[in-house]
C-alpha cells in the first residue's frame, strides 16, 4: 500500500520545525511558489532580511535575482510532479555584490490536498574558484615542463654539435672515437627529451613512443636506410614517463651497439626493437640478424653502454638474457613482479 499523506496541520508543522532547525539553506515554498519559511542560513548566505521573506513570492525574493525562468518552471513542474529540480546549477546575479553558483535541490511534500515544496540551495562559488584555480595551476605546470623539455633538448643538441666539431679537428683516433660515442649519447637523450615533450604528462604510450625514438636514431646514425632497416613490434603498452625514459635508453644503447658491431662492411641487415606485456610482466627486447656474437664473448670487455644498460635494468628490477638469434645476436631485458600486490617497475631517476 502506497503511504497516506500526512494531516495539512501536521505536515506544515514539521516542515517548518525542519526549516527552522537547518544550518543550510533551505526555503519552504507553497502550490504558488510563495515562500512560506526560510531558513536563517539561507536569509543570512543571501543577505536578505528575515521579516520580508515569509509571503513573499520566490521570484521577488531579494532584488528579484531569483526570478530565473528556466529555475521557475521547473519548481512549478515539480509542484505538479511533472519533473524534479535535482543539482539544477544557477549563477545567482546581484547588483552591487559578487556573483554567486549555486546547486538547487527541490523536492514535493504532500500534505492531504495541499502541496508544498522544500528548496535546498548549495553555494559553491569558493569550491568552483578553487577547481578553476587547480585547473590552472595544472596547465601552467604543463605548459612550464613542456617548455622545459624544449629547452633541454634544445641545449643538448647544441652539446651534440660541439662534440661533433671536436671530433672532427682531433688527430688522435682514440679521441675522435670517445667523442663520438658521447655525440651519439648526447642525441639519444636529446631525442629522449623531444619524445617527452611531444607526449601528454603521465601515462606514455610505448609504441608511438619508441617508434619515434628509432626514427630518430636511424636518422642520425644509418647513411642508408635500404641497406639497414630499424623497426618496432610493441603492444599497446602504457607506463609512466619515468619508466619510459629508461626503457628508451636501453633501446638506445642496444641498438647504437648494433648498429656499431652487427654489420660490418656495409652488410645489409634488419633490427628490430620489441616490446610484450602480461599483466604486470614485460619484456624489451632488441634482435639483430647480423653477424652475431663473438665466439668467445667471455673475453670481450664490456664498454659504457654495457654498463649503462645493466645499471638501468637494475633499477627496473630486471633481468638481462643474450642469446644467438640464428642469424644475430638478440638482447632481452625482462621484468617480473614478485608474488603479491601487482606493482609497477621502478623508474630510474638520473644515470
Amino acid at each position: 500500500m502506497a503511504p497516506q499523506a500526512l494531516p495539512a496541520a501536521v505536515g506544515l508543522n514539521l516542515a517548518l520545525a525542519v526549516v527552522a532547525s537547518s544550518n543550510v539553506p533551505l526555503l519552504l515554498l507553497d502550490r504558488d511558489l510563495s515562500v512560506i519559511a526560510a531558513s536563517r542560513s539561507f536569509c543570512r548566505t543571501f543577505q536578505i532580511e528575515p521579516d520580508q521573506v515569509p509571503g513573499c513570492a520566490f521570484a521577488a525574493l531579494g532584488k528579484g535575482e531569483w526570478n530565473v525562468p528556466q529555475l521557475i518552471g521547473l519548481l512549478n513542474a515539480t509542484a505538479s510532479s511533472f519533473a524534479q529540480v535535482e543539482n539544477y546549477e544557477m549563477d545567482l546575479v546581484r547588483d552591487g555584490r559578487s556573483n554567486r553558483h549555486l546547486i538547487l535541490n527541490a523536492s514535493k511534500l504532500d500534505y492531504a490536498d495541499d502541496v508544498r515544496l522544500i528548496l535546498a540551495v548549495a553555494d559553491w562559488t569558493e569550491a568552483k574558484i578553487a577547481e578553476k584555480i587547480k585547473d590552472d595551476l595544472i596547465k601552467d605546470k604543463d605548459v612550464l615542463l613542456q617548455e622545459l623539455h624544449h629547452r633541454v633538448a634544445n641545449s643538448l643538441q647544441i652539446i651534440a654539435s660541439v662534440l661533433m666539431q671536436s671530433a672532427r679537428k682531433v688527430q688522435s683516433e682514440e679521441s675522435r672515437t670517445h667523442l663520438v660515442n658521447a655525440h651519439q649519447r648526447v642525441m639519444s637523450v636529446a631525442s629522449l627529451q623531444k619524445q617527452l615533450a611531444a607526449s601528454r604528462l603521465g601515462d606514455v604510450e610505448l609504441r608511438p613512443y619508441l617508434t619515434a625514438l628509432c626514427d630518430s636514431i636511424g636518422a642520425s646514425m644509418i647513411q642508408d636506410r635500404e641497406k639497414i632497416l630499424l623497426e618496432v613490434k610493441a603492444d599497446d603498452a602504457l607506463t609512466t614517463a619515468d619508466t619510459s625514459v629508461s626503457l628508451g635508453l636501453i633501446v638506445t644503447e642496444l641498438v647504437i651497439n648494433a648498429l656499431k658491431h652487427a654489420f660490418p662492411l656495409e652488410r645489409k641487415g634488419r633490427i628490430s626493437v620489441g616490446y610484450q606485456t602480461q599483466k604486470a610482466d614485460w619484456t624489451l627486447s632488441v634482435t639483430d640478424d647480423g653477424v652475431g656474437m663473438p665466439k668467445e664473448p667471455h673475453t670481450a670487455k664490456g664498454g659504457l653502454g654495457t654498463s649503462i644498460v645493466q645499471a638501468l635494468a637494475k633499477q627496473l628490477g630486471a633481468t638481462i638474457s643474450v642469446a644467438c638469434a640464428n642469424p644475430g645476436t638478440k638482447v632481452s631485458i625482462a621484468y617480473a613482479h614478485p608474488p603479491g600486490p601487482v606493482r609497477q617497475p621502478a623508474a630510474l631517476g638520473a644515470v
